[in-house]
């Protein structure tokens, strides 16, 4: 199948996804990963409707950027960042997924306000404590939020995370359900500078399990562009 039928049919999940969670479609917004996916390719996957384009690798977002690759559709990084390379992605993106330490916020504010931009960005959770994933723990989420409000230049608007892999889908869901609880949790102590609008979590094997749980945000590659060739 071509990216266009293929956007077509995960679309169409994402759409019986949501109805099934008691929401309308158009609350789940469907994100591309584009990782290793050329700018023809890109190109083609904003044509066929995806709402997000989201890029893991600084590199390859800034030389697609400049070939035009996702033109007309919103831009988020979803890998993860280095504090050397965020210079490289602020003014380019709308949405930094993946912030993972107070470091990264602080050196994403400190760029931000020498180009007078406030950047967006999620906290990436690493919901199954897994020592070889980034991430703010859970239980220290809490700790860290009250200090969101000396940021001028970041809004923090949710959170993201990666579950661990689980060889069914049934066994990823509770990571998924914690995770949507520790957005209601935070939402209701309404902390200055954080808001919970987005939560992305799910890729292309669990995406319709991540929706039911309650993510807005799905983040599809395999399941759009095919298998990747490393």
């Amino acid at each position: 199948m071509s990216i266009t039928e293929n956007v077509k049919t995960v679309k169409q999940r994402v759409a019986e996804a949501a109805v099934r969670s008691g929401r309308a479609p158009e609350e789940v917004r469907l994100c591309a990963a584009t990782k290793m996916n050329d700018a023809p390719r890109v190109r083609e996957a904003v044509e066929a409707g995806v709402d997000i384009c989201g890029e893991n690798r600084v590199q390859e977002l800034t030389e697609k950027y400049e070939q035009g690759a996702y033109t007309g559709c919103p831009l988020h990084f979803i890998g993860h960042l280095q504090k050397n390379k965020v210079k490289y992605l602020i003014g380019k993106v709308q949405l930094i997924e993946s912030v993972d330490c107070m470091e990264l916020l602080e050196a994403i504010d400190k760029k931000a306000k020498s180009m007078g931009i406030v950047q967006d960005v999620l906290l990436e959770v690493n919901i199954g404590g897994e020592a070889a994933k980034s991430g703010f723990a859970p239980d220290e989420l809490e700790q860290y939020l009250p200090q969101m409000a000396q940021f001028s230049a970041v809004r923090v608007r949710g959170l993201m995370a990666i579950p661990p892999i689980c060889e069914k889908t049934e066994e990823i869901r509770p990571y998924f359900r914690s995770m949507k609880q520790l957005f209601v949790d935070i939402g209701a102590k309404k902390y200055d500078n954080v808001s919970m609008d987005f939560l992305s979590m799910g890729m292309s094997a669990d995406f319709e399990t991540a929706i039911e749980e309650g993510a807005n945000i799905v983040r599809v590659g395999t399941g759009i562009f095919g298998a990747r060739h490393y």
